[in-house]
């Protein structure tokens, strides 16, 4: 039979409920004792001799973790955000008139929000719209990163570009944390907030939490949301896919700019801006930029530059309209076989979260 010691009586034998290892070394019994109350009243009973005397090895308690945990918070990498000068201006970037015009409006909501708020006396009346959020959003290669970087430059200010990977953290808490040190630093250096790839930080919150990951998922959601009503400063988001945007972050945004693929105007002005003047070839832009729908800025812009490389590799004295057309049709072909491939042409695969929230949703 084994008995339990409790204070204020003998103790003959430690029971298996008593937080106790027995170990053998050497062909010695040791017994160890984890729980420190019990260290505590075993060697209360053994100073005064109540009981069968434990080796002192016994009473000790264990030495807990507490400097690994220590150690392990000071080695997590630390984020620095480091704000920059603008890539582009306005004139880089070939848009349609109406997003130009746009982005012109928001551009100086920014640039005349003191007038509006503090002199008109709109602060009174609107005391949550200083905080100006745009989104541009669209297909991937229509301008949407050169046009936050063209904002700033036109505000005269610097921009501090941010992604999901620069703020996500495996340990728990940090992301919000990295997600307010963010804005922090725009503060303090007065640069413009840029969100990339927003989808990843604005999806929808999780309804049906089953893990801690969902936890730690709806908690950024929340933190985010809280900051963002407290800002009262310029901030931009871009992302591919805005129907992956929780409302509460959509109610948040004051304008939503649409960036489509180029136009045959467009595409003909990409075709111009792209072909150098220095770059031999006996390319037709008007037939290029007709025939050939669905390319945005940036695959016309690597289709000029595979080509050209093409035209070198082959030892030819120009590049030649067949060099270019082979590369546009390689271009829109493999994105056409990605569409396939997925089902869709605009959707991506979103993550597990966002996924069992929208079966809860639906269900």
């Amino acid at each position: 039979m084994q008995s339990v010691w409790q204070k204020g009586t003998p103790l003959c034998i430690i029971g298996a409920s008593t937080a106790r290892k027995v170990s053998q070394k050497g062909g010695q019994q040791t017994t160890h004792v984890d729980d420190q109350q019990t260290v505590r009243e075993l060697r209360e009973a053994s100073i005064l001799g109540i009981g069968n005397r434990l080796p002192d090895e016994a009473l000790s308690v264990p030495s807990t973790n507490e400097p690994k945990v220590e150690k392990a918070k000071k080695e997590r990498p630390s984020v620095n955000f480091v704000p920059e000068e603008p890539k582009y201006e306005l004139g880089d970037i070939i848009l349609p008139q109406g997003v130009r015009d746009d982005i012109l409006d928001v551009a100086d909501y920014a640039r005349n929000s003191k007038i509006v708020f503090e002199q008109w006396g709109l602060g009174k009346t609107h005391k949550y719209s200083k905080r100006m959020g745009i989104n541009l959003y669209g297909p991937p290669g229509t301008g949407k990163t050169m046009a936050a970087h063209a904002i700033a430059k036109y505000l005269g200010r610097r921009i501090l570009a941010v992604s999901y990977a620069d703020i996500e953290s495996k340990y728990v808490g940090e992301t919000p944390k990295n997600i307010r040190k963010a804005f922090e630093v725009a503060k303090e250096t007065g640069s413009i907030l840029f969100f990339d790839e927003a989808d990843a930080i604005l999806s929808r919150r999780v309804t049906n939490m089953s893990n801690a990951t969902d936890v730690s998922v709806n908690q950024t959601r929340s933190e985010l949301l809280m900051i963002l009503n407290d800002h009262e400063d310029f901030i931009i988001f871009a992302t591919n896919f805005i129907e992956n945007f929780d409302p509460a972050f959509m109610r948040r945004i004051a304008k939503h700019i649409k960036f489509s693929l180029p136009d045959e105007e467009c595409r003909r002005t990409l075709w111009k801006m792209y072909i150098p003047e220095e770059m031999p070839n006996n390319i037709d832009i008007a037939a290029l930029a007709s025939k050939y729908e669905g390319l945005s800025g940036s695959d016309i812009s690597t289709a000029v530059l595979m080509a050209a490389f093409k035209a070198v590799r082959s030892g030819a004295s120009c590049v030649d309209q067949s060099y270019i057309e082979d590369a546009t049709a390689s271009i829109l072909a493999s994105k056409e076989d990605n569409a396939a491939r997925t089902g869709v042409t605009t959707k991506r695969v979103v993550s597990e979260e966002y996924a069992k929230s929208q079966m809860q949703r639906e269900s």
